[in-house]
């Protein structure tokens, strides 16, 4: 058994060109790690390898992303995410996860397979201030509360979650300029 490290307020810097790949069974306990999420998160595949995910959370993350997390993955639903997890030094690191199902020859959940790449900094910056509010509506109200905050700052954009993200992590401005004239030229 792995205890929750002490949680500091420091971040752990990695490089943008790393992806960081888990596995877990359909209960959440990991059954694959990669390198690169071991050199960020600081466990070992041998410590990370029969453990919940949950063990990865940091505790300013909601339950209720979370809970919407698994409720489309155990639907079969792919859904991609922004998560904030705790390392086993007690810094943080912020990612963008894309979730993937991973079904058996007759089409059952099998596992779940997650992709894993560095948040930018102005993408943290709004989830950060979004789930704090999460968090303070799960301590009064509970999860129900929390999913009904975010589907109410949804709704006012006139957007889902997964456009929501889209929209915040697509590049923006002059580099969304450059990106847009150089896939012009590839095709």
């Amino acid at each position: 058994m792995i205890y929750r490290p002490i949680v500091l307020n420091k971040e752990v810097a990695f490089s943008k060109k790393k992806f960081l790949v888990t596995k877990t069974d359909s209960r959440g306990k990991i059954t694959f790690v990669n390198k690169n999420f071991c050199d960020v998160s600081g466990y070992t595949a041998a410590e990370l390898i029969g453990e919940k995910q949950t063990l990865l959370s940091h505790p300013s993350m909601p339950k209720a992303i979370f809970y919407m997390i698994w409720k489309s993955l155990n639907s079969g639903v792919e859904i991609s995410a922004v998560i904030k997890n705790l390392a086993k030094s007690g810094k943080y690191y912020w990612l963008i996860t894309d979730f993937s199902v991973d079904r058996d020859s007759k089409g059952n959940i099998k596992t779940f397979s997650s992709f894993n790449r560095i948040a930018p900094s102005h993408v943290s910056e709004v989830m950060e201030d979004l789930y704090a509010e999460m968090i303070l509506l799960e301590k009064r109200g509970g999860i129900e509360t929390s999913l009904f905050y975010l589907e109410e700052f949804l709704a006012k954009r006139g957007m889902s979650y997964n456009e929501f993200l889209e929209d915040l992590v697509e590049p923006k401005g002059i580099l969304s300029l450059f990106i847009n004239n150089f896939k012009k030229v590839l095709s």
